[in-house]
């Protein structure tokens, strides 16, 4: 049970009233049944002749306890069986109990379909609510978090783990609002019909809870490991579809195919044990439960046939009915905690993403966003790792409307260096400051605002080439320019020089471009990463490597694109081909974290340091 409240707290709340509803049918089918059940006393008593017995009405309101207001309903329902026998005749008796029970039986599955139906919308919407909290989860988290933990493992933990917490902890959840009702409903009922044989059955029952619960123990492990292995398994498939150039460029596929079959049979023999111990559960309970009967009908039988006969036998065989009625939710609720123990693995792998730690914080109450002077870095220090610092006391000015680009040697601290001022992660010393302002005082939201990035790699989605370039603005808001935004798209392709070639798909501007835009060359997906900043007009820019992966047309393509994306914005540049960066109004040189030069091309070029060997390097 402490294991059960914690998961209601958490997940019913939000559905309370359609929980209650399925718990009220669940009591409403569970009564009806047993008012099912008591037609076969009456019936037991035609059939073996023991109805002929005179019996005389008892007046209900005189009678004391529960057991005796049953003594005398079932005597007052046998004065009026004997009444109805000998007016219409045993036949016509049994036809009526024959419709009672189909009547009541029905009035029965309908209470159980209706409790059925109210839990359907509580167990959709604790997996919807699951999914978009985990999602929400990932795009709060800093980019830090992503550095660490591998896409495959968090796809497995969105997918696989939230499917077997509906699967299993849900399902259970099902259960545990249906079978203890049942359980509940009919151990008083057995109580009052024979407390002596229910208090056996009771002090019998713990045995059964042993056994069962002993197997249930050892499936979170097992089921912990096997959740581990589906992330890597997502993992390596992951790796895969994106290295296949290289996979078949160097004829590794059965290196790769021998891994992966190595993942994949020691995830089979981990579920293979899960699923084994998942199985005793049924066959062990119904033999524990064949046995508890047996043991029940030695004891009932001396029960009858002793001297002081507390049961008669059409009772005893009701008892039976019920007692058998009660096997199979308690076979459920078994199901339900191992159900519980594999799903409460994957609760565990999916609280450890909505538990992560967001180093980002937003400030309690933000300033205004104004940039009116420039971009400050005062005095960085910055590590991933507590032992590798990555950048060393850097500081650098950025006036307003400035181009100023970074260049050095690869793991220099460039991309670190501009990831610091969109606030993708903060310094461990030192600050970052726009206008003054110390950028942690403003809203993460409003402060990349301000801000257009345009990366090496072009990140770009399976979506429309509309749609990829409105991808950053509000097109529910007017368009800039009194333009329309159909308008305003195709203006800034054609500032993006990337017009001709849309104009050239099948359905233009309406054209999807496939996963990460693979239906595209690698300068065309870089000139609608431009287009989309050029769309949104950032006072800001921060241009990363943008064009250090293309060919020469393509590259000449793409700066034309970007001297006019560039036109009266600040610009932050990382510069691979120090060609791209010749007219920057300052160029910094980055060696093992540190600035150690800056200055215009000329003023560089003329020092004969770093930045002489870069030039000459490449020339």
């Amino acid at each position: 049970m402490n294991k059960i409240l914690p998961i209601l707290r958490r997940f019913v709340p939000p559905y309370r009233g359609k929980m209650l509803l399925s718990i009220f049918f669940n009591l409403l089918s569970t009564v009806l049944s047993l008012f099912s059940f008591a037609a076969i006393i009456p019936v037991l008593r035609i059939l073996f002749g023991l109805t002929t017995t005179v019996a005389t009405p008892v007046d209900l309101a005189q009678t004391s306890g529960l057991q005796e207001l049953f003594a005398g309903l079932r005597t007052n329902l046998y004065c009026l069986l004997l009444d109805q026998i000998a007016l219409h005749g045993a036949g016509y008796v049994l036809l009526m109990l024959g419709l009672f029970l189909v009547v009541m039986t029905g009035l029965k599955c309908a209470a159980a379909w209706l409790a059925n139906y109210c839990m359907v919308p509580i167990r959709t919407g604790v997996l919807r609510d699951l999914r978009l909290q985990l999602y929400d989860k990932i795009l709060a988290l800093p980019m830090g978090y992503f550095t660490e933990a591998r896409r495959g493992d968090i796809i497995s933990r969105m997918t696989n783990d939230v499917n077997e917490v509906e699967a299993s902890i849900m399902s259970a959840l099902d259960i545990l609002f249906k079978d203890p009702i049942m359980i509940a409903v009919y151990l008083v009922t057995m109580l009052v019909i024979s407390w002596q044989l229910t208090l056996f059955v009771l002090l019998l029952m713990p045995i059964a809870v042993f056994f069962i619960g002993r197997i249930g123990r050892s499936l979170k492990k097992a089921s912990t490991r096997g959740q581990e292995q589906n992330a890597e398994i997502l993992s390596s498939i992951d790796e895969t579809l994106l290295g296949l150039r290289v996979v078949k460029g160097f004829n590794a596929q059965s290196k790769l195919r021998l891994r992966f079959e190595t993942l994949i049979n020691a995830t089979r023999s981990t579920f293979n044990r899960i699923n084994r111990r998942y199985y005793l559960a049924h066959p062990l309970s119904e033999f524990l439960g064949t046995a508890l009967i047996a043991i029940i009908l030695w004891f009932g039988g001396l029960l009858i046939l002793g001297e002081h006969a507390t049961i008669d036998a059409a009772t005893f065989i009701y008892y039976l009915v019920i007692f058998y009625s009660i096997i199979n939710p308690a076979k459920d609720l078994s199901r339900a905690a191992y159900g519980i123990r594999r799903g409460q693995a994957s609760l565990e792998r999916i609280d450890a993403v909505l538990g992560a730690e967001n180093n980002i914080a937003e400030p309690a109450s933000p300033k205004t966003v104004h940039f009116e002077k420039g971009i400050m870095l005062r005095d960085i220090s910055f590590r991933y790792q507590p032992e590798r610092e990555v950048l060393r006391h850097v500081s650098l000015e950025i006036p307003k409307g400035k181009m100023i680009a970074l260049v050095g040697q690869s793991g220099s601290g460039k991309t670190t260096l501009t990831d610091l001022v969109p606030r993708f992660y903060d310094p461990q010393e030192g600050a970052v400051l726009l206008d003054g302002v110390d950028i942690r005082r403003f809203a993460t939201r409003d402060l990349r605002n301000l801000m257009g990035i345009v990366c090496q790699e072009p990140i770009l989605f399976n979506d429309t080439v509309y749609n990829n370039i409105t991808f950053g603005v509000d097109t529910t808001q007017p368009a800039p320019n009194g333009h329309t935004w159909p308008e305003a798209v195709e203006q800034a392709a054609r500032i993006a020089n990337a017009h001709e070639f849309i104009a050239e798909m099948p359905e233009g501007y309406e054209t999807v471009i496939g996963d990460r835009g693979s239906r595209l060359s690698g300068g065309q997906r870089q000139r609608l990463s431009i287009a989309r900043a050029i769309l949104k007009n950032p006072p800001i820019l921060i241009l990363d490597e943008a064009t250090s992966a293309l060919d020469s047309e393509s590259e000449r393509l793409v700066q034309e694109a970007l001297e006019h994306l560039m036109k009266e914005r600040t610009t932050l540049v990382v510069a691979h081909r120090l060609s791209t960066i010749r007219h920057a109004d300052l160029i910094c040189v980055l060696h093992e974290g540190q600035i150690v030069e800056q200055g215009t091309h000329k003023q560089l070029y003329a020092l004969g340091g770093y930045y002489t060997k870069l030039v000459d390097m490449q020339a």
